[in-house]
């Protein structure tokens, strides 16, 4: 599994559309760990864009700060699944704690 994250300054930005890069973090399933990491520089933003280049590259789970309605609908159809509300912290730490079940999500920031 591969776990995506929009990042600003190495840790989550608050709208993936405006990120600085994107890491994916490769996971072991059964084990709960990372086992890999990549950085990548999105393509220019345009609707719809994210989502398709982000499945392109084997994104299984996206975990962001904010994310609008039709971005989070796109990435659905591009069988990603959204985690939206997520805190500004370290990609290792967020993804952590998605795997162990204690990811604490608040509000999504984004009202698009």
């Amino acid at each position: 599994m591969k776990i995506a994250i929009p990042l600003v300054g190495g840790k989550l930005s608050q709208h993936f559309g405006h990120c600085e890069e994107f890491v994916l973090l490769e996971i072991c399933a059964d084990a709960k760990t990372i086992t890999g990491k990549s950085l990548h520089q999105p393509p220019p933003h345009e609707p719809g864009m994210l989502p398709r280049w982000l499945n392109q590259l084997g994104a299984e789970v996206i975990i962001a700060g904010g994310m609008g309605r039709r971005a989070q609908e796109l990435f659905t159809e591009n069988g990603i699944k959204v985690v939206v509300g997520a805190a500004a912290e370290a990609p290792e730490k967020l993804v952590n704690a998605y795997l162990q079940n204690t990811l604490e999500v608040g509000e999504n920031c984004c009202d698009h």
